[in-house]
């Protein structure tokens, strides 16, 4: 379908939105028409007048909606990010030159470096997006960190053979159209009156014919961005930038969630530049293996009818279709982070503006300070349930070898550190000597409703891991204590704590023993007493 043709049919379907308002606006118009002139008379004048109410009740949202449509593309924002002159990145912009010319098109107008897994184009087009507009390009950092320059120059020449097909300017009416719809069908909701929700699903119902029929001009204009991409770069280079992208995602969700945001619950955040910056360090601890790995425990995407992309698998298989064409693929290319200038001020400028000011306002720590707070915050978390628990049971149960009665609670409470006090390490593994783990201290462990009406074995294996977790944390925290744990930065796993050898090959089988339905705390209490350099 010609360029020409895919603009008709745009304009074909926004035309459709305009005349579905217009036409409900035309009944609503007549009906109340009707009322007034044919079926008004005093018997009848309640009924008319609350017609007409309900009639502008309907007509309010449908007009909303329209002026929506007609504003959406002024009030789109652009991406976050920092903005780059020429003089601030010449190598990047040098690159970016030779791409736009290699698609002959010309180069945009703004560069702005953000901090997401992607790459993208927009123009403030007019008149529906017809007529052209200033362009702005967004490159994600996280793509410079993680790729090398053929693999940037493959994205970049994906990026520009949109210009040169002209599809900004049709995504510009594709995607002012969803908003529109977007935004009447929004209108919509929370509406309590029948015939509102009648208007409604007439919008909701032509929105979904909407998406549908325009994810399929824009997914041919990306198979037709890869196809002038390949034709300069090559399908290998093109091929080998796709996969690297799902890469990417993968790892950098994953950094996302535990290393950036690790000291989030904690109130405190990484040096200056390292929330974006730390993601470089991860690319290169975990190695290509480390991050295969993290992209195959991430979950499976469904295939989305809404997504203007089509699937990789699709992508990957027209790719390999192609005729070898342009230069060979390198995968020793230079790393396309070099590309970059004083880096680390990048980053740091960069969380400027992509994090909220209150986070902004946090303190900061150094990676090492950073992990070891975090995880003894976590460990004092974990063991808290099981603290109280036993305090609890002891406040309850009578102490092995000491009198019964009413002394029992004040001896408890004497041993746990007095009023207010939890117990401590060595206080839990008493109480488990004293035979009150099960089922006395599991049946203060919180547990769901459903669970309460448990009993036996199976009560037992299910509080065992809570329980478990407890121990685990509270033998961390004696550990970080005595100077025997210390953070883990080195990237290849999750933050944490890097433990003793003997603790790292003993403990897990120690704490079984010590939560067995017969426990034994011995090798526990041998590992505790045992010289540090064991």
């Amino acid at each position: 379908m010609t360029a020409s043709l895919r603009a008709a049919r745009a304009l074909a379907l926004l035309a459709g939105f305009h005349l579905l308002g217009l036409a409900l606006l035309a009944a609503l118009a007549v009906t109340d028409w009707l009322l007034v002139t044919v079926l008004f008379t005093a018997s009848t004048a309640y009924l008319v007048g609350g017609s007409l109410v309900a009639s502008v009740m309907v007509a309010i949202p449908i007009l909303r909606g329209m002026i929506a449509f007609l504003t959406a593309g002024l009030r789109r924002r652009g991406p976050g990010g920092v903005v780059v002159g020429e003089r601030d990145q010449p190598e990047l912009w040098a690159l970016v030159r030779r791409a736009a010319a290699e698609a002959g098109t010309p180069p945009p107008a703004t560069l702005v470096l953000t901090g997401e897994v992607n790459a993208g184009v927009s123009e403030r087009a007019r008149l529906l997006g017809l007529l052209a507009g200033p362009r702005t390009l967004a490159v994600g950092v996280p793509l410079l960190a993680g790729m090398t320059v053929p693999q940037i120059r493959g994205v970049l020449a994906h990026e520009f053979g949109h210009f040169a097909h002209h599809d900004t300017r049709l995504a510009a009416v594709t995607m002012r159209g969803r908003a529109a719809v977007a935004t009447t069908v929004e209108a919509f909701h929370g509406g309590t009156s029948r015939a509102q929700a009648l208007v409604g699903s007439l919008y909701v119902r032509y929105a979904r014919f909407f998406l549908r029929s325009s994810q399929g001009v824009a997914r041919r204009q990306e198979l037709a961005a890869d196809r002038a991409a390949a034709s300069q770069v090559g399908p290998a280079t093109m091929a080998a930038m796709l996969r690297r992208l799902g890469v990417l995602g993968a790892a950098h969700g994953y950094y996302a969630a535990t290393w950036a945001a690790a000291g989030v619950p904690v109130g405190v955040l990484p040096p200056s530049g390292e929330v974006h910056g730390g993601f470089r360090r991860l690319l290169a601890a975990r190695g290509p293996d480390g991050l295969a790995a993290l992209a195959a425990d991430r979950p499976a995407r469904k295939d989305d009818p809404y997504d203007s992309h089509p699937p990789q698998r699709e992508r990957l298989a027209a790719l390999e279709a192609l005729a070898p064409a342009g230069p060979a693929y390198d995968p020793d290319g230079p790393p396309a982070l070099a590309l970059l200038r004083d880096e680390d001020a990048v980053m740091a400028a960069l969380e400027e503006h992509t994090l909220p000011a209150e986070a902004q306002a946090l303190p900061r720590l150094a990676w090492p300070e950073l992990v070891l707070r975090r995880s003894v915050a976590d460990a004092e978390g974990w063991a808290a349930p099981l603290r109280k628990a036993v305090e609890r049971a002891r406040r309850m149960a009578p102490v092995t070898g000491r009198p019964t009665g009413a002394g029992v609670a004040q001896e408890a409470e004497a041993e746990v550190g007095g009023p207010g006090a939890l117990p401590d390490l060595a206080a839990v593994l008493d109480a488990i000597d004293d035979g009150l783990l099960w089922m006395a201290v599991a049946d203060r462990m919180p547990k769901p409703p459903q669970a309460a009406r448990l009993t036996g074995a199976s009560a037992r294996n299910f509080i065992r891991p809570r329980i478990w977790d407890a121990v685990a944390g509270l033998l961390l925290l004696h550990l970080v204590g005595r100077g025997l744990a210390e953070p883990d930065t080195s990237w290849s796993a999750d933050p944490g704590l890097v433990l003793p050898d003997a603790w790292e090959k003993g403990m897990d089988a120690a704490v079984d023993a010590a939560l067995a339905d017969t426990p034994d705390t011995a090798p526990l209490r041998a590992l505790l007493a045992a010289p540090p350099d064991a």
